[in-house]
């Protein structure tokens, strides 16, 4: 739920201009390819990375407004950025926070642009402009990334409206990436050399009802490996993003069992077991039995898989049972890792008005106890991820050379050499490294 440290983006990029440009992110995997796009929607317009922001002619934030905390450090660093700015460099605020407060970001000196496209296509001005129609997706794509494992867009906003998130303000209603923009995108990745593609969105349980002819997430999954496997053979490999439970269904079970190259990884956003609690979350009150559910099935076709959720606790109203209903639904699921968050109130959402708010140091509390079931979780999972014969790693760096495994967890090669990244390499678990494994190249199996 809080902001992921800000990325500043100043990639190589050939400097083919005296116009600089500077980019700051927060926030999510959304956020995070949307400031990728933009920076290689500004160097296709002739404009070169600064090496500051105090020397750029043109600086952009992509804000965050996941929590209150998340647009308190947005302000924090809209405001930094435009004291940093020299005479005459504008400095535009762009991503959730902007979106949902324009007024505040213009008060703190920057220029609010909701419409990211608007910004990409043309960078050389931030006049006002008509906005982008709520039902088409935003004309932002990437050709690559200086990181090993790319990061691909199939959807934007959310047709929900859970009671503590103010996102769906922010981003507008569900609207899909049509299938031949994400083939495409997908296919120049893995040309680019990432072996690794990350499927990501706001909510990817809404894709697809709204693109002609209709199509599921779990159709697109399939379709996807299909067809990149016939362009590009088995060197690759697709990661799902975070999946809500209603998600995991028949036809998702049928998709991942029959899938050779979706990594046996998946991460859910349950937020609570408790029915209660999940119902004023305007969740449905029976997300944790499908979880458990599917989980067990998938169990049974895939063995080891790597399992992460998010958990939102002491939400107003949560009483012990309830707490206590979400960590003994922990404590049975093979759970790898966990994301535990106390929540925090959200102004302009409903939850932010709701009885019962709990003191700070009961949430703090349940959350401590939480996290550290996970980590007892996260450590029993290495030790049988050790055990495993065969593991498929994606480089992201070369010497000394480290990745990760399909199953989330970090990987370092021992006696290894130079290896290239962005490509898979088949490797044997030779011990535990911390919170990740120690490797070692199986000769002959790299794709």
């Amino acid at each position: 739920m809080d902001p992921e440290p800000a990325l500043c983006y100043a990639p190589p990029m050939p400097h083919t201009s005296s116009r600089r440009f500077w980019l700051a992110t927060l926030g999510c995997k959304v956020n995070q390819y949307e400031a990728r796009a933009l920076a290689e929607a500004f160097a296709a317009k002739g404009w070169s990375p600064a090496a500051s922001p105090a020397e750029a002619d043109r600086i952009v934030l992509v804000s965050c407004a996941v929590t209150a905390r998340a647009e308190s450090e947005s302000r924090r660093l809209a405001r930094a950025l435009a004291r940093q700015a020299k005479p005459g460099a504008e400095v535009a605020a762009t991503g959730c926070a902007a979106a949902v407060h324009p007024e505040a970001f213009a008060a703190l000196g920057t220029v609010p642009m909701p419409d990211k496209e608007r910004l990409a296509v043309a960078p050389d001005s931030l006049a006002p402009c008509p906005p982008r129609p709520g039902d088409r997706f935003p004309d932002l794509a990437v050709a690559g990334y200086d990181r090993a494992r790319a990061l691909l867009k199939i959807q934007d906003g959310c047709s929900h409206g859970c009671s503590y998130c103010i996102v769906p303000a922010a981003r507008g209603p569900s609207v899909s990436r049509p299938y031949p923009a994400i083939l495409a995108e997908a296919r120049r990745l893995l040309d680019a050399g990432h072996a690794e593609l990350g499927l990501t969105g706001i909510n990817l349980g809404h894709f697809g009802p709204d693109l002609a002819p209709a199509m599921t997430f779990w159709r697109l999954v399939a379709d996807l490996e299909r067809d990149l496997l016939a362009s590009h053979g088995p060197a690759f490999r697709l990661r799902l993003g975070s999946l809500d439970p209603a998600m995991l269904d028949a036809e998702g079970l049928a998709a991942l069992a029959e899938s050779r190259r979706v990594c046996r990884h998946l991460h859910v956003s349950l937020q609570s077991a408790d029915p209660g609690v999940l119902t004023a979350m305007n969740r449905r009150p029976n997300d944790a039995d499908a979880v458990s559910s599917f989980v067990d099935k998938l169990s049974m076709e895939w063995g080891p898989m790597a399992l992460g959720l998010d958990l939102l606790t002491g939400f107003p109203g949560e009483s012990e049972a309830a707490h206590g209903a979400t960590a003994a639904f922990l404590a049975h699921l093979p759970v790898t890792y966990a994301h535990v968050f106390p929540y925090s109130r959200r102004p302009d959402t409903p939850a932010a008005t709701m009885a019962g708010q709990l003191p700070k140091d009961v949430k703090t509390r349940r959350a401590a106890a939480l996290r550290l079931m996970a980590e007892d979780k996260a450590r029993a999972f290495l030790t049988l991820l050790a055990a495993e014969n065969r593991l498929e790693v994606a480089v992201e760096r070369a010497d000394p050379a480290a990745g990760s495994c399909g199953r989330y967890v970090d990987c370092r090669f021992v006696d290894a050499g130079p290896l290239t990244p962005g490509g898979l390499v088949a490797a044997r678990p030779v011990g535990l490294d911390g919170d990740g494994l120690l490797v070692a190249v199986l000769p002959g199996e790299s794709r």
